[in-house]
């Protein structure tokens, strides 16, 4: 596909502001169906071809949510990129309003539009999984955070009899159930499905793999369509290490980067903890590697990335983990 123009758009909750790097004209619309389709007049305006066009955006959750969705019901493509992307790619900037930060956008994505690509819809199972997870995941935390209380509150003395801990025992007791009832809906959405049910089956048979991870790897990649190799979704987890030299003077060790999906690192990290507990051949290459003096941090994180190159293998492969199938790692 030839872009012909490249337009920046800047999403808040009520409003999306949009700059077209050519042309420089802007226009502000209503994050809304009607707001949309203002859109499209404002490009017959300007004479904008919305085959020919790139929409570029930062990754807003769901105050994108139906702006994407009308995009690709309307065939305009368009890609999401990191907000960190864009900030660094300024250098000094002064100033921020709505059509400025569009304006840059633009700016960046008429720089990088021979790297850009076109999101690519996703089922509507997909997108329903990725909403019941991250609503599980905020519960969890909630949870977790009225259970360091309640410790907090038994270091102090204060009983279970007391109303301050009745309370959060009570609530703790509802999260379980509502939790409970996210992963039922979770469990029947995949079931129903029989890519994902196959995905879902084949990544539990790595030990160290449970549902959760299982789970996430699936949103995270698409159901494994978004990442070309497991190289790049270790790069994106931020397990993949990166030398770290200049010259002469500057000689480190190869380091991952903190600019990473931190959920996927941790689930990663437990995977990998788990997995050296119950998987031989990993365990005894962890032994071996700690033995001889190696970081325990940096052999954990080779294990994390054995784990995904088997979770990526299982899928090509189309059948479960073999664990005497040494080639799988």
């Amino acid at each position: 596909m030839k872009v012909q123009h490249i337009i920046g758009a800047d999403l808040s909750k009520k409003s999306i502001d949009l700059v077209c790097h050519l042309l420089k004209s802007h226009v502000q619309i209503q994050n809304t169906v009607t707001g949309f389709k203002d859109l499209i007049q404002w490009m017959r305006q300007q004479k904008i071809n919305p085959s020919k066009i790139m929409i570029v955006m930062e990754h807003t959750g769901l105050y994108s949510y139906c702006f994407e969705h009308f995009l690709h019901e309307h065939q305009i493509p368009f890609c999401k990129v990191n907000a960190l992307a864009i900030k660094r790619s300024m250098g000094l900037v002064r100033g921020k309003t709505d059509k400025l930060d569009a304006v840059r956008i633009a700016a960046y994505g008429y720089e990088k539009k021979d790297n850009l690509a076109v999101d690519v819809p996703t089922s509507d199972a997909l997108k329903r999984l990725k909403m019941l997870h991250s609503t599980r995941d905020r519960l969890v935390k909630q949870r977790a955070s009225l259970a360091c209380a309640i410790k907090e509150y038994r270091h102090i003395g204060i009983t279970e009899k007391d109303v301050i801990m009745q309370t959060q025992l009570q609530l703790i007791k509802n999260f379980d159930r509502q939790i409970e009832k996210l992963m039922t809906e979770i469990e029947i959405i995949i079931n129903e499905q029989e890519p994902l049910k196959q995905s879902f089956y084949l990544l539990q048979s790595i030990k160290g793999v449970g549902k959760i991870l299982a789970l996430t790897a699936i949103i995270k990649t698409s159901n494994f369509a978004r990442f070309a190799n497991a190289r790049k979704f270790a790069c994106y987890c931020g397990t993949a290490p990166f030398e770290h030299s200049s010259g002469t003077s500057i000689r480190k060790k190869s380091r991952v980067s903190h600019l990473a999906d931190k959920q996927m690192k941790t689930l990663l990290d437990l995977s990998a903890k788990s997995a050296i507990q119950y998987d031989k051949e990993l365990r005894e290459y962890y032994l071996r590697r700690t033995n001889d003096g190696k970081s325990k941090m940096s052999t954990i994180n080779i294990v994390r990335n054995k784990i995904l190159y088997r979770m990526f293998a299982v899928i090509k492969r189309q059948t479960p983990f073999v664990e005497s199938y040494l080639q799988a790692a």
